[in-house]
């Protein structure tokens, strides 16, 4: 269950101050016997969770909500029927990609970062479990921030408080940074213990350690296949390793394991698009004219959940990228997202067992582990129509057809639905969904390509510009249009 922001809030301000504190070392600080100079792991744990997960699933900042102004506009879940420049034709303000940056690494990496060296057997409180469910969540978000810039500090990254400290990190390349995550994600499998050391403040699993180590190998699994059509040895070693070994390396098994954040009916812990569209009143999103094409030819009953019928009792989209002019006209017809995802209460998703099947869907029929691929993609679907208490239709699957790549990665559009994030990097690595002709009104920037990354941010050009010379050398240029390593 998610908790009270105010006593995570308290914590950080504190972490902060310790950190902006005349030294560069926390031992040297002056000990004021009336205040904590240690925040505990059960208070910097549900604080950098929040942050972190709140930033990817929306944030409710208008200018910077990176989910529901960039990839799920991008990736035409959504389209906007006012305000285009902000998102919808591609445009984005400098505080998109900014505080982006900002929040993932000081809300959420510094502290992970900070668990990990105070819960490590030389720490000050060590706690195997602690220290397992922190290296996940960094894993996670270094993920995330990879996944959105391409280079990135990492190895040099998060050590401005260290006894030597770093304030002009080094860059590594994205295919360093994912070798370095599936390292860690293994360590974590491996640190984390059933039975052992108890651990509060988990907000995701409560604690329950077994579905941790599922987490940990289930993303290890969604990032070698990610890399696996540039590191093709290498990935299909890893992804077997673990889909054959269910004790050693235990997976997500059913919905019951899906890794989310629960939200609550409690401000300020409520869902963030509950904060943006119902606490603040904002009405500028409806569903996008290619979701609701694309559901109601496949007779697609979850389309019910991901939108609301219009007046007229059916469901309209809006092309993407019109100019507020055309798209306003929408407004009376148009089909608002569905309820399910703007309650106060609605969970925010960060991986779920849905994706995982569809993910081994796609490795089988790539012959990258071995199983059925045809079993997997079943489950998968399956899988999707359950998480909303849906059940898959008579002849849905058969109606499909054949299995292809094309229709793996489109039911995992579909079954990514919310997490906008995820599914825009997997249609910038595969190309799927193949998205229609754009509609001839709409206007677009950017070339009118759709978005493949983030541009670094302001600050990095001003503090460390050194290093991030050497970071866009190897993406090659920074502008939107640069192709991530992964791309194939």
């Amino acid at each position: 269950m998610k908790l009270s922001k105010t006593i995570y809030s308290l914590a950080i301000i504190t972490l902060i101050s310790s950190i902006n504190a005349c030294t560069s070392k926390f031992d040297d600080l002056n000990v004021d016997p009336n205040n904590p100079t240690t925040i505990g792991a059960q208070y910097l744990f549900p604080y950098a969770v929040e942050k972190s997960v709140d930033r990817y699933w929306g944030g409710n900042t208008r200018f910077e909500r990176l989910n529901l102004d960039g990839a799920m506009l991008w990736i035409q879940y959504l389209s906007r029927n006012i305000y285009s420049n902000e998102g919808d034709n591609y445009g984005i303000t400098p505080t998109f990609y900014n505080n982006t940056w900002k929040a993932l690494y000081n809300d959420g990496l510094l502290n992970f970062q900070r668990i990990i060296k105070e819960t490590s057997p030389t720490g000050k409180t060590p706690n195997r479990n602690y220290e397992g469910i922190a290296l996940v969540m960094r894993s996670w978000t270094f993920s995330i921030l990879t996944d959105l810039y391409g280079a990135i500090p990492y190895s040099d990254a998060i050590k401005g408080t260290e006894e030597t400290p770093v304030y002009t990190p080094t860059y590594d390349s994205v295919d360093k940074i994912y070798e370095g995550l599936l390292a860690d994600l293994k360590l974590a499998n491996e640190k984390l213990t059933v039975g052992g050391p108890t651990i509060s403040g988990d907000i995701i699993y409560n604690g329950d350690i077994l579905k941790w180590k599922k987490f940990a190998n289930s993303l290890r699994l969604r990032l070698a296949n990610r890399q696996a059509a540039k590191k093709s040895a290498e990935s299909k070693a890893i992804m077997q390793e673990i889909v054959s070994d269910a004790t050693k390396f235990p997976i997500f098994t059913s919905n019951a394991d899906n890794a989310l954040l629960a939200n609550t009916i409690v401000r300020p812990s409520n869902n963030e698009w509950n904060e943006v569209m119902v606490v603040g009143s904002r009405t500028d999103w409806n569903v996008s004219k290619t979701l609701v094409d694309k559901l109601t030819a496949l007779n697609d009953t979850r389309l019910g959940v991901f939108a609301n019928r219009n007046k007229a009792n059916t469901f309209e989209g809006i092309p993407n990228g019109l100019p507020d002019a055309i798209a306003t006209t929408y407004l009376s017809t148009a089909s608002t997202i569905g309820n399910y995802f703007v309650q106060a209460s609605s969970p925010s998703f960060i991986m779920t067992y849905s994706e995982l099947q569809l993910t081994l869907a796609e490795a089988a029929f790539d012959k990258d582990i071995t199983g059925s691929a045809d079993d997997f993609f079943k489950r998968g679907i399956d899988a999707s129509f359950a998480q909303y208490a849906l059940t898959t239709p008579t002849d849905y699957i058969k109606n499909l057809g054949t299995i292809s790549k094309e229709k793996i990665m489109d039911q995992k559009w579909i079954a990514l639905f919310g997490q906008g994030v995820d599914a825009w990097t997997e249609f910038r690595r595969t190309g799927f969904p193949k998205l229609p002709v754009k509609d001839p009104r709409a206007i677009f920037e950017n070339d009118g390509v759709v978005p493949t990354r983030l541009p670094y941010p302001t600050t990095e050009y001003s503090l460390n510009k050194a290093k991030l010379d050497e970071g866009v050398k190897m993406n090659g240029t920074d502008n939107m249009k640069t192709k991530l390593w992964w791309a194939e």
